[in-house]
C-alpha cells in the first residue's frame, strides 16, 4: 500500500504531560489498529511543532518526507506512540527555523524500530557554514536517553552573532565539534545528567571597536577596562550565550575604537552531570594572550570560581580576575561590577602577585602560543 500527499499542513503539539495531540484518545482505547505500508511521501509539505514542557517552537517549509517499511501495530493498552511503530525515512527541508534560529538545506536519515529513534546522518547549511551530525534517541524505557554528536564546519562568526546584536562585532570563520549525553523527561533532568565534550576554534579572527593590544599596553595607566568588552564572550565559546544572559551586545565595544587581530581561539570544554569544565580556553592576539580556567555550573546556573587571565610566554598569570556567583549577576573578586544587563558586566583586573626567584604558578599550559 501506497500513501501520498502533496501540500499538507502538520501541527504537533507535545503537551505539559508529555503527550501528543497525536496520541490516540480515550474513546479510542482499547481497540486495536494496524498500519502497514511499503510506502508513505508527503511533498511540499509545512510544519509546525510545540512542546508546551520546554516553550521550543519548530517551523519547517518546504519540507519532503518519504517513509519506506511503515509498520504500526497499536495494543489494547495505552502503550507509547512508537514502542509499536517501525520504519525508514529520509527527511529534507529547504527552510527550517527554531526561534532566531534559521537553517537550510536540513536532511535527515531516520531509521525508528520499538521505540528507538536513530537520526544518521544529519547535514544542513548553518552561519554560512556545513553542519554534520547524529542522534539516538532511546523512548522506549520510563526515562528517555539521548546521544548526540555535532560538527560544524567554517561557519561565519558574524552570522552567528547576528542572533544577539544587528551591529557586526566580529568576523572570521571557525570550527565547532560536539559529543553530547543525557537522559531525562525535562530540560531540568537533562541538564543535570548532561555529559560530553565540546570545542570551539577559530583562527585569523577580526575584532571590531577595540585594540586589545592597545587596551593591555595601557592597563597600568589605566586601571580600567571592560574584560567581556575585551573578548570574554568569545572566549566562553560555545556557552557565551548562556552565561552573559541579558547582555547588550548591541554596547559592545561602543566609542572604544579600533580592531583587533585574534590569532587563534581555542575553547575546549568537558562536561560531567551538568558541569562544563574548562580544559583548554584561550585566545592570542598578536602582543597578547589571555586564558580561563574553572566550570560552569548550568544545574544552578553559576560560575565555579572562574579564573580569567592575561598570561606571559611562560603562562603565569600578569593580571587575572576571579569571577564566581549566578550567571545574572556575577561576583568579581574585591569589585562588584554587574550594574545593568547593558553595562559593563566585568572591569579592573587585579594584578597577580610579585614572582619568587623568577618563578610563578603555571595559570595556563595548553594549545595557544604566546606571541612570537
Amino acid at each position: 500500500m501506497k500513501i501520498g500527499m502533496r501540500r499538507p499542513r502538520i501541527s504537533i503539539e507535545q503537551d505539559s504531560d508529555g503527550k501528543f495531540n497525536i496520541e490516540e484518545r480515550k474513546e479510542t482505547k482499547g481497540t486495536r489498529f494496524f498500519l502497514d505500508a511499503k510506502k508513505l511521501f508527503l511533498s511540499e509539505g509545512v510544519l509546525f511543532y510545540a512542546d508546551k514542557i520546554t516553550g521550543e517552537v519548530l517551523e519547517a517549509g518546504d519540507f519532503n518526507l518519504d517513509v519506506s517499511r511503515l509498520r504500526f501495530t497499536g495494543g489494547k493498552a495505552p502503550d507509547h506512540l512508537l514502542k509499536n511503530l517501525s520504519f525508514t525515512a529520509e527527511f529534507a527541508c529547504k527552510a527550517f527555523r527554531k526561534g532566531s534560529l534559521a537553517v537550510s538545506n536540513l536532511k535527515v536519515h531516520i531509521e525508528g524500530k520499538e521505540g528507538i529513534l536513530d537520526l544518521d546522518p544529519v547535514t544542513m547549511r548553518l552561519f554560512g557554514g556545513q553542519g554534520a551530525g547524529s542522534l539516538r534517541a532511546d523512548l522506549s524505557g520510563s526515562v528517555p536517553h539521548y546521544n548526540v554528536r555535532y560538527s560544524l564546519s567554517r561557519f561565519r562568526i558574524e552570522e552567528f552573532l547576528k542572533a544577539l546584536s544587528p551591529k557586526k562585532v566580529a568576523e572570521g570563520s571557525m570550527d565547532f565539534s560536539s559529543s553530547l549525553s543525557t537522559r531525562g523527561k525535562t530540560a531540568d533532568e537533562m541538564k543535570r545528567d548532561a555529559n560530553g565534550e565540546f570545542s570551539l576554534r577559530g583562527e585569523n579572527l577580526t575584532l571590531d571597536g577595540v585594540d586589545l593590544d592597545r587596551t593591555f599596553s595601557r592597563y597600568e595607566a589605566s586601571q580600567n577596562f571592560n574584560l567581556v568588552d575585551v573578548g570574554a564572550f568569545f572566549i566562553a565559546g560555545p556557552f557565551g550565550p548562556l552565561i552573559t544572559k541579558g547582555y547588550d551586545f548591541g554596547s559592545l565595544f561602543a566609542g572604544s575604537g579600533g580592531s583587533s587581530r585574534i590569532r587563534v581561539l581555542v575553547s575546549g570544554w568537558k562536561v560531567e552531570r551538568g558541569i562544563a569544565q574548562a580544559k583548554d580556553v584561550a585566545m592570542a592576539t598578536n602582543e597578547n594572550r589571555i586564558a580561563l580556567v574553572g566550570s560552569l555550573d548550568f544545574i544552578n546556573e553559576r560560575f565555579n570560581d572562574v579564573t580569567v587571565a592575561v598570561v606571559d610566554g611562560k603562562g603565569c598569570a600578569k593580571m587575572r580576575q576571579k569571577i564566581h556567583g549566578p550567571f545574572r549577576k556575577p561576583e568579581v573578586e574585591k569589585v562588584s561590577v554587574l550594574k545593568t544587563a547593558a553595562g559593563p558586566i566585568l572591569s579592573v583586573f587585579k594584578q597577580a602577585g610579585k614572582l619568587l626567584g623568577g618563578q610563578c604558578e603555571v595559570f595556563y599550559a595548553g594549545s595557544v602560543a604566546p606571541p612570537k
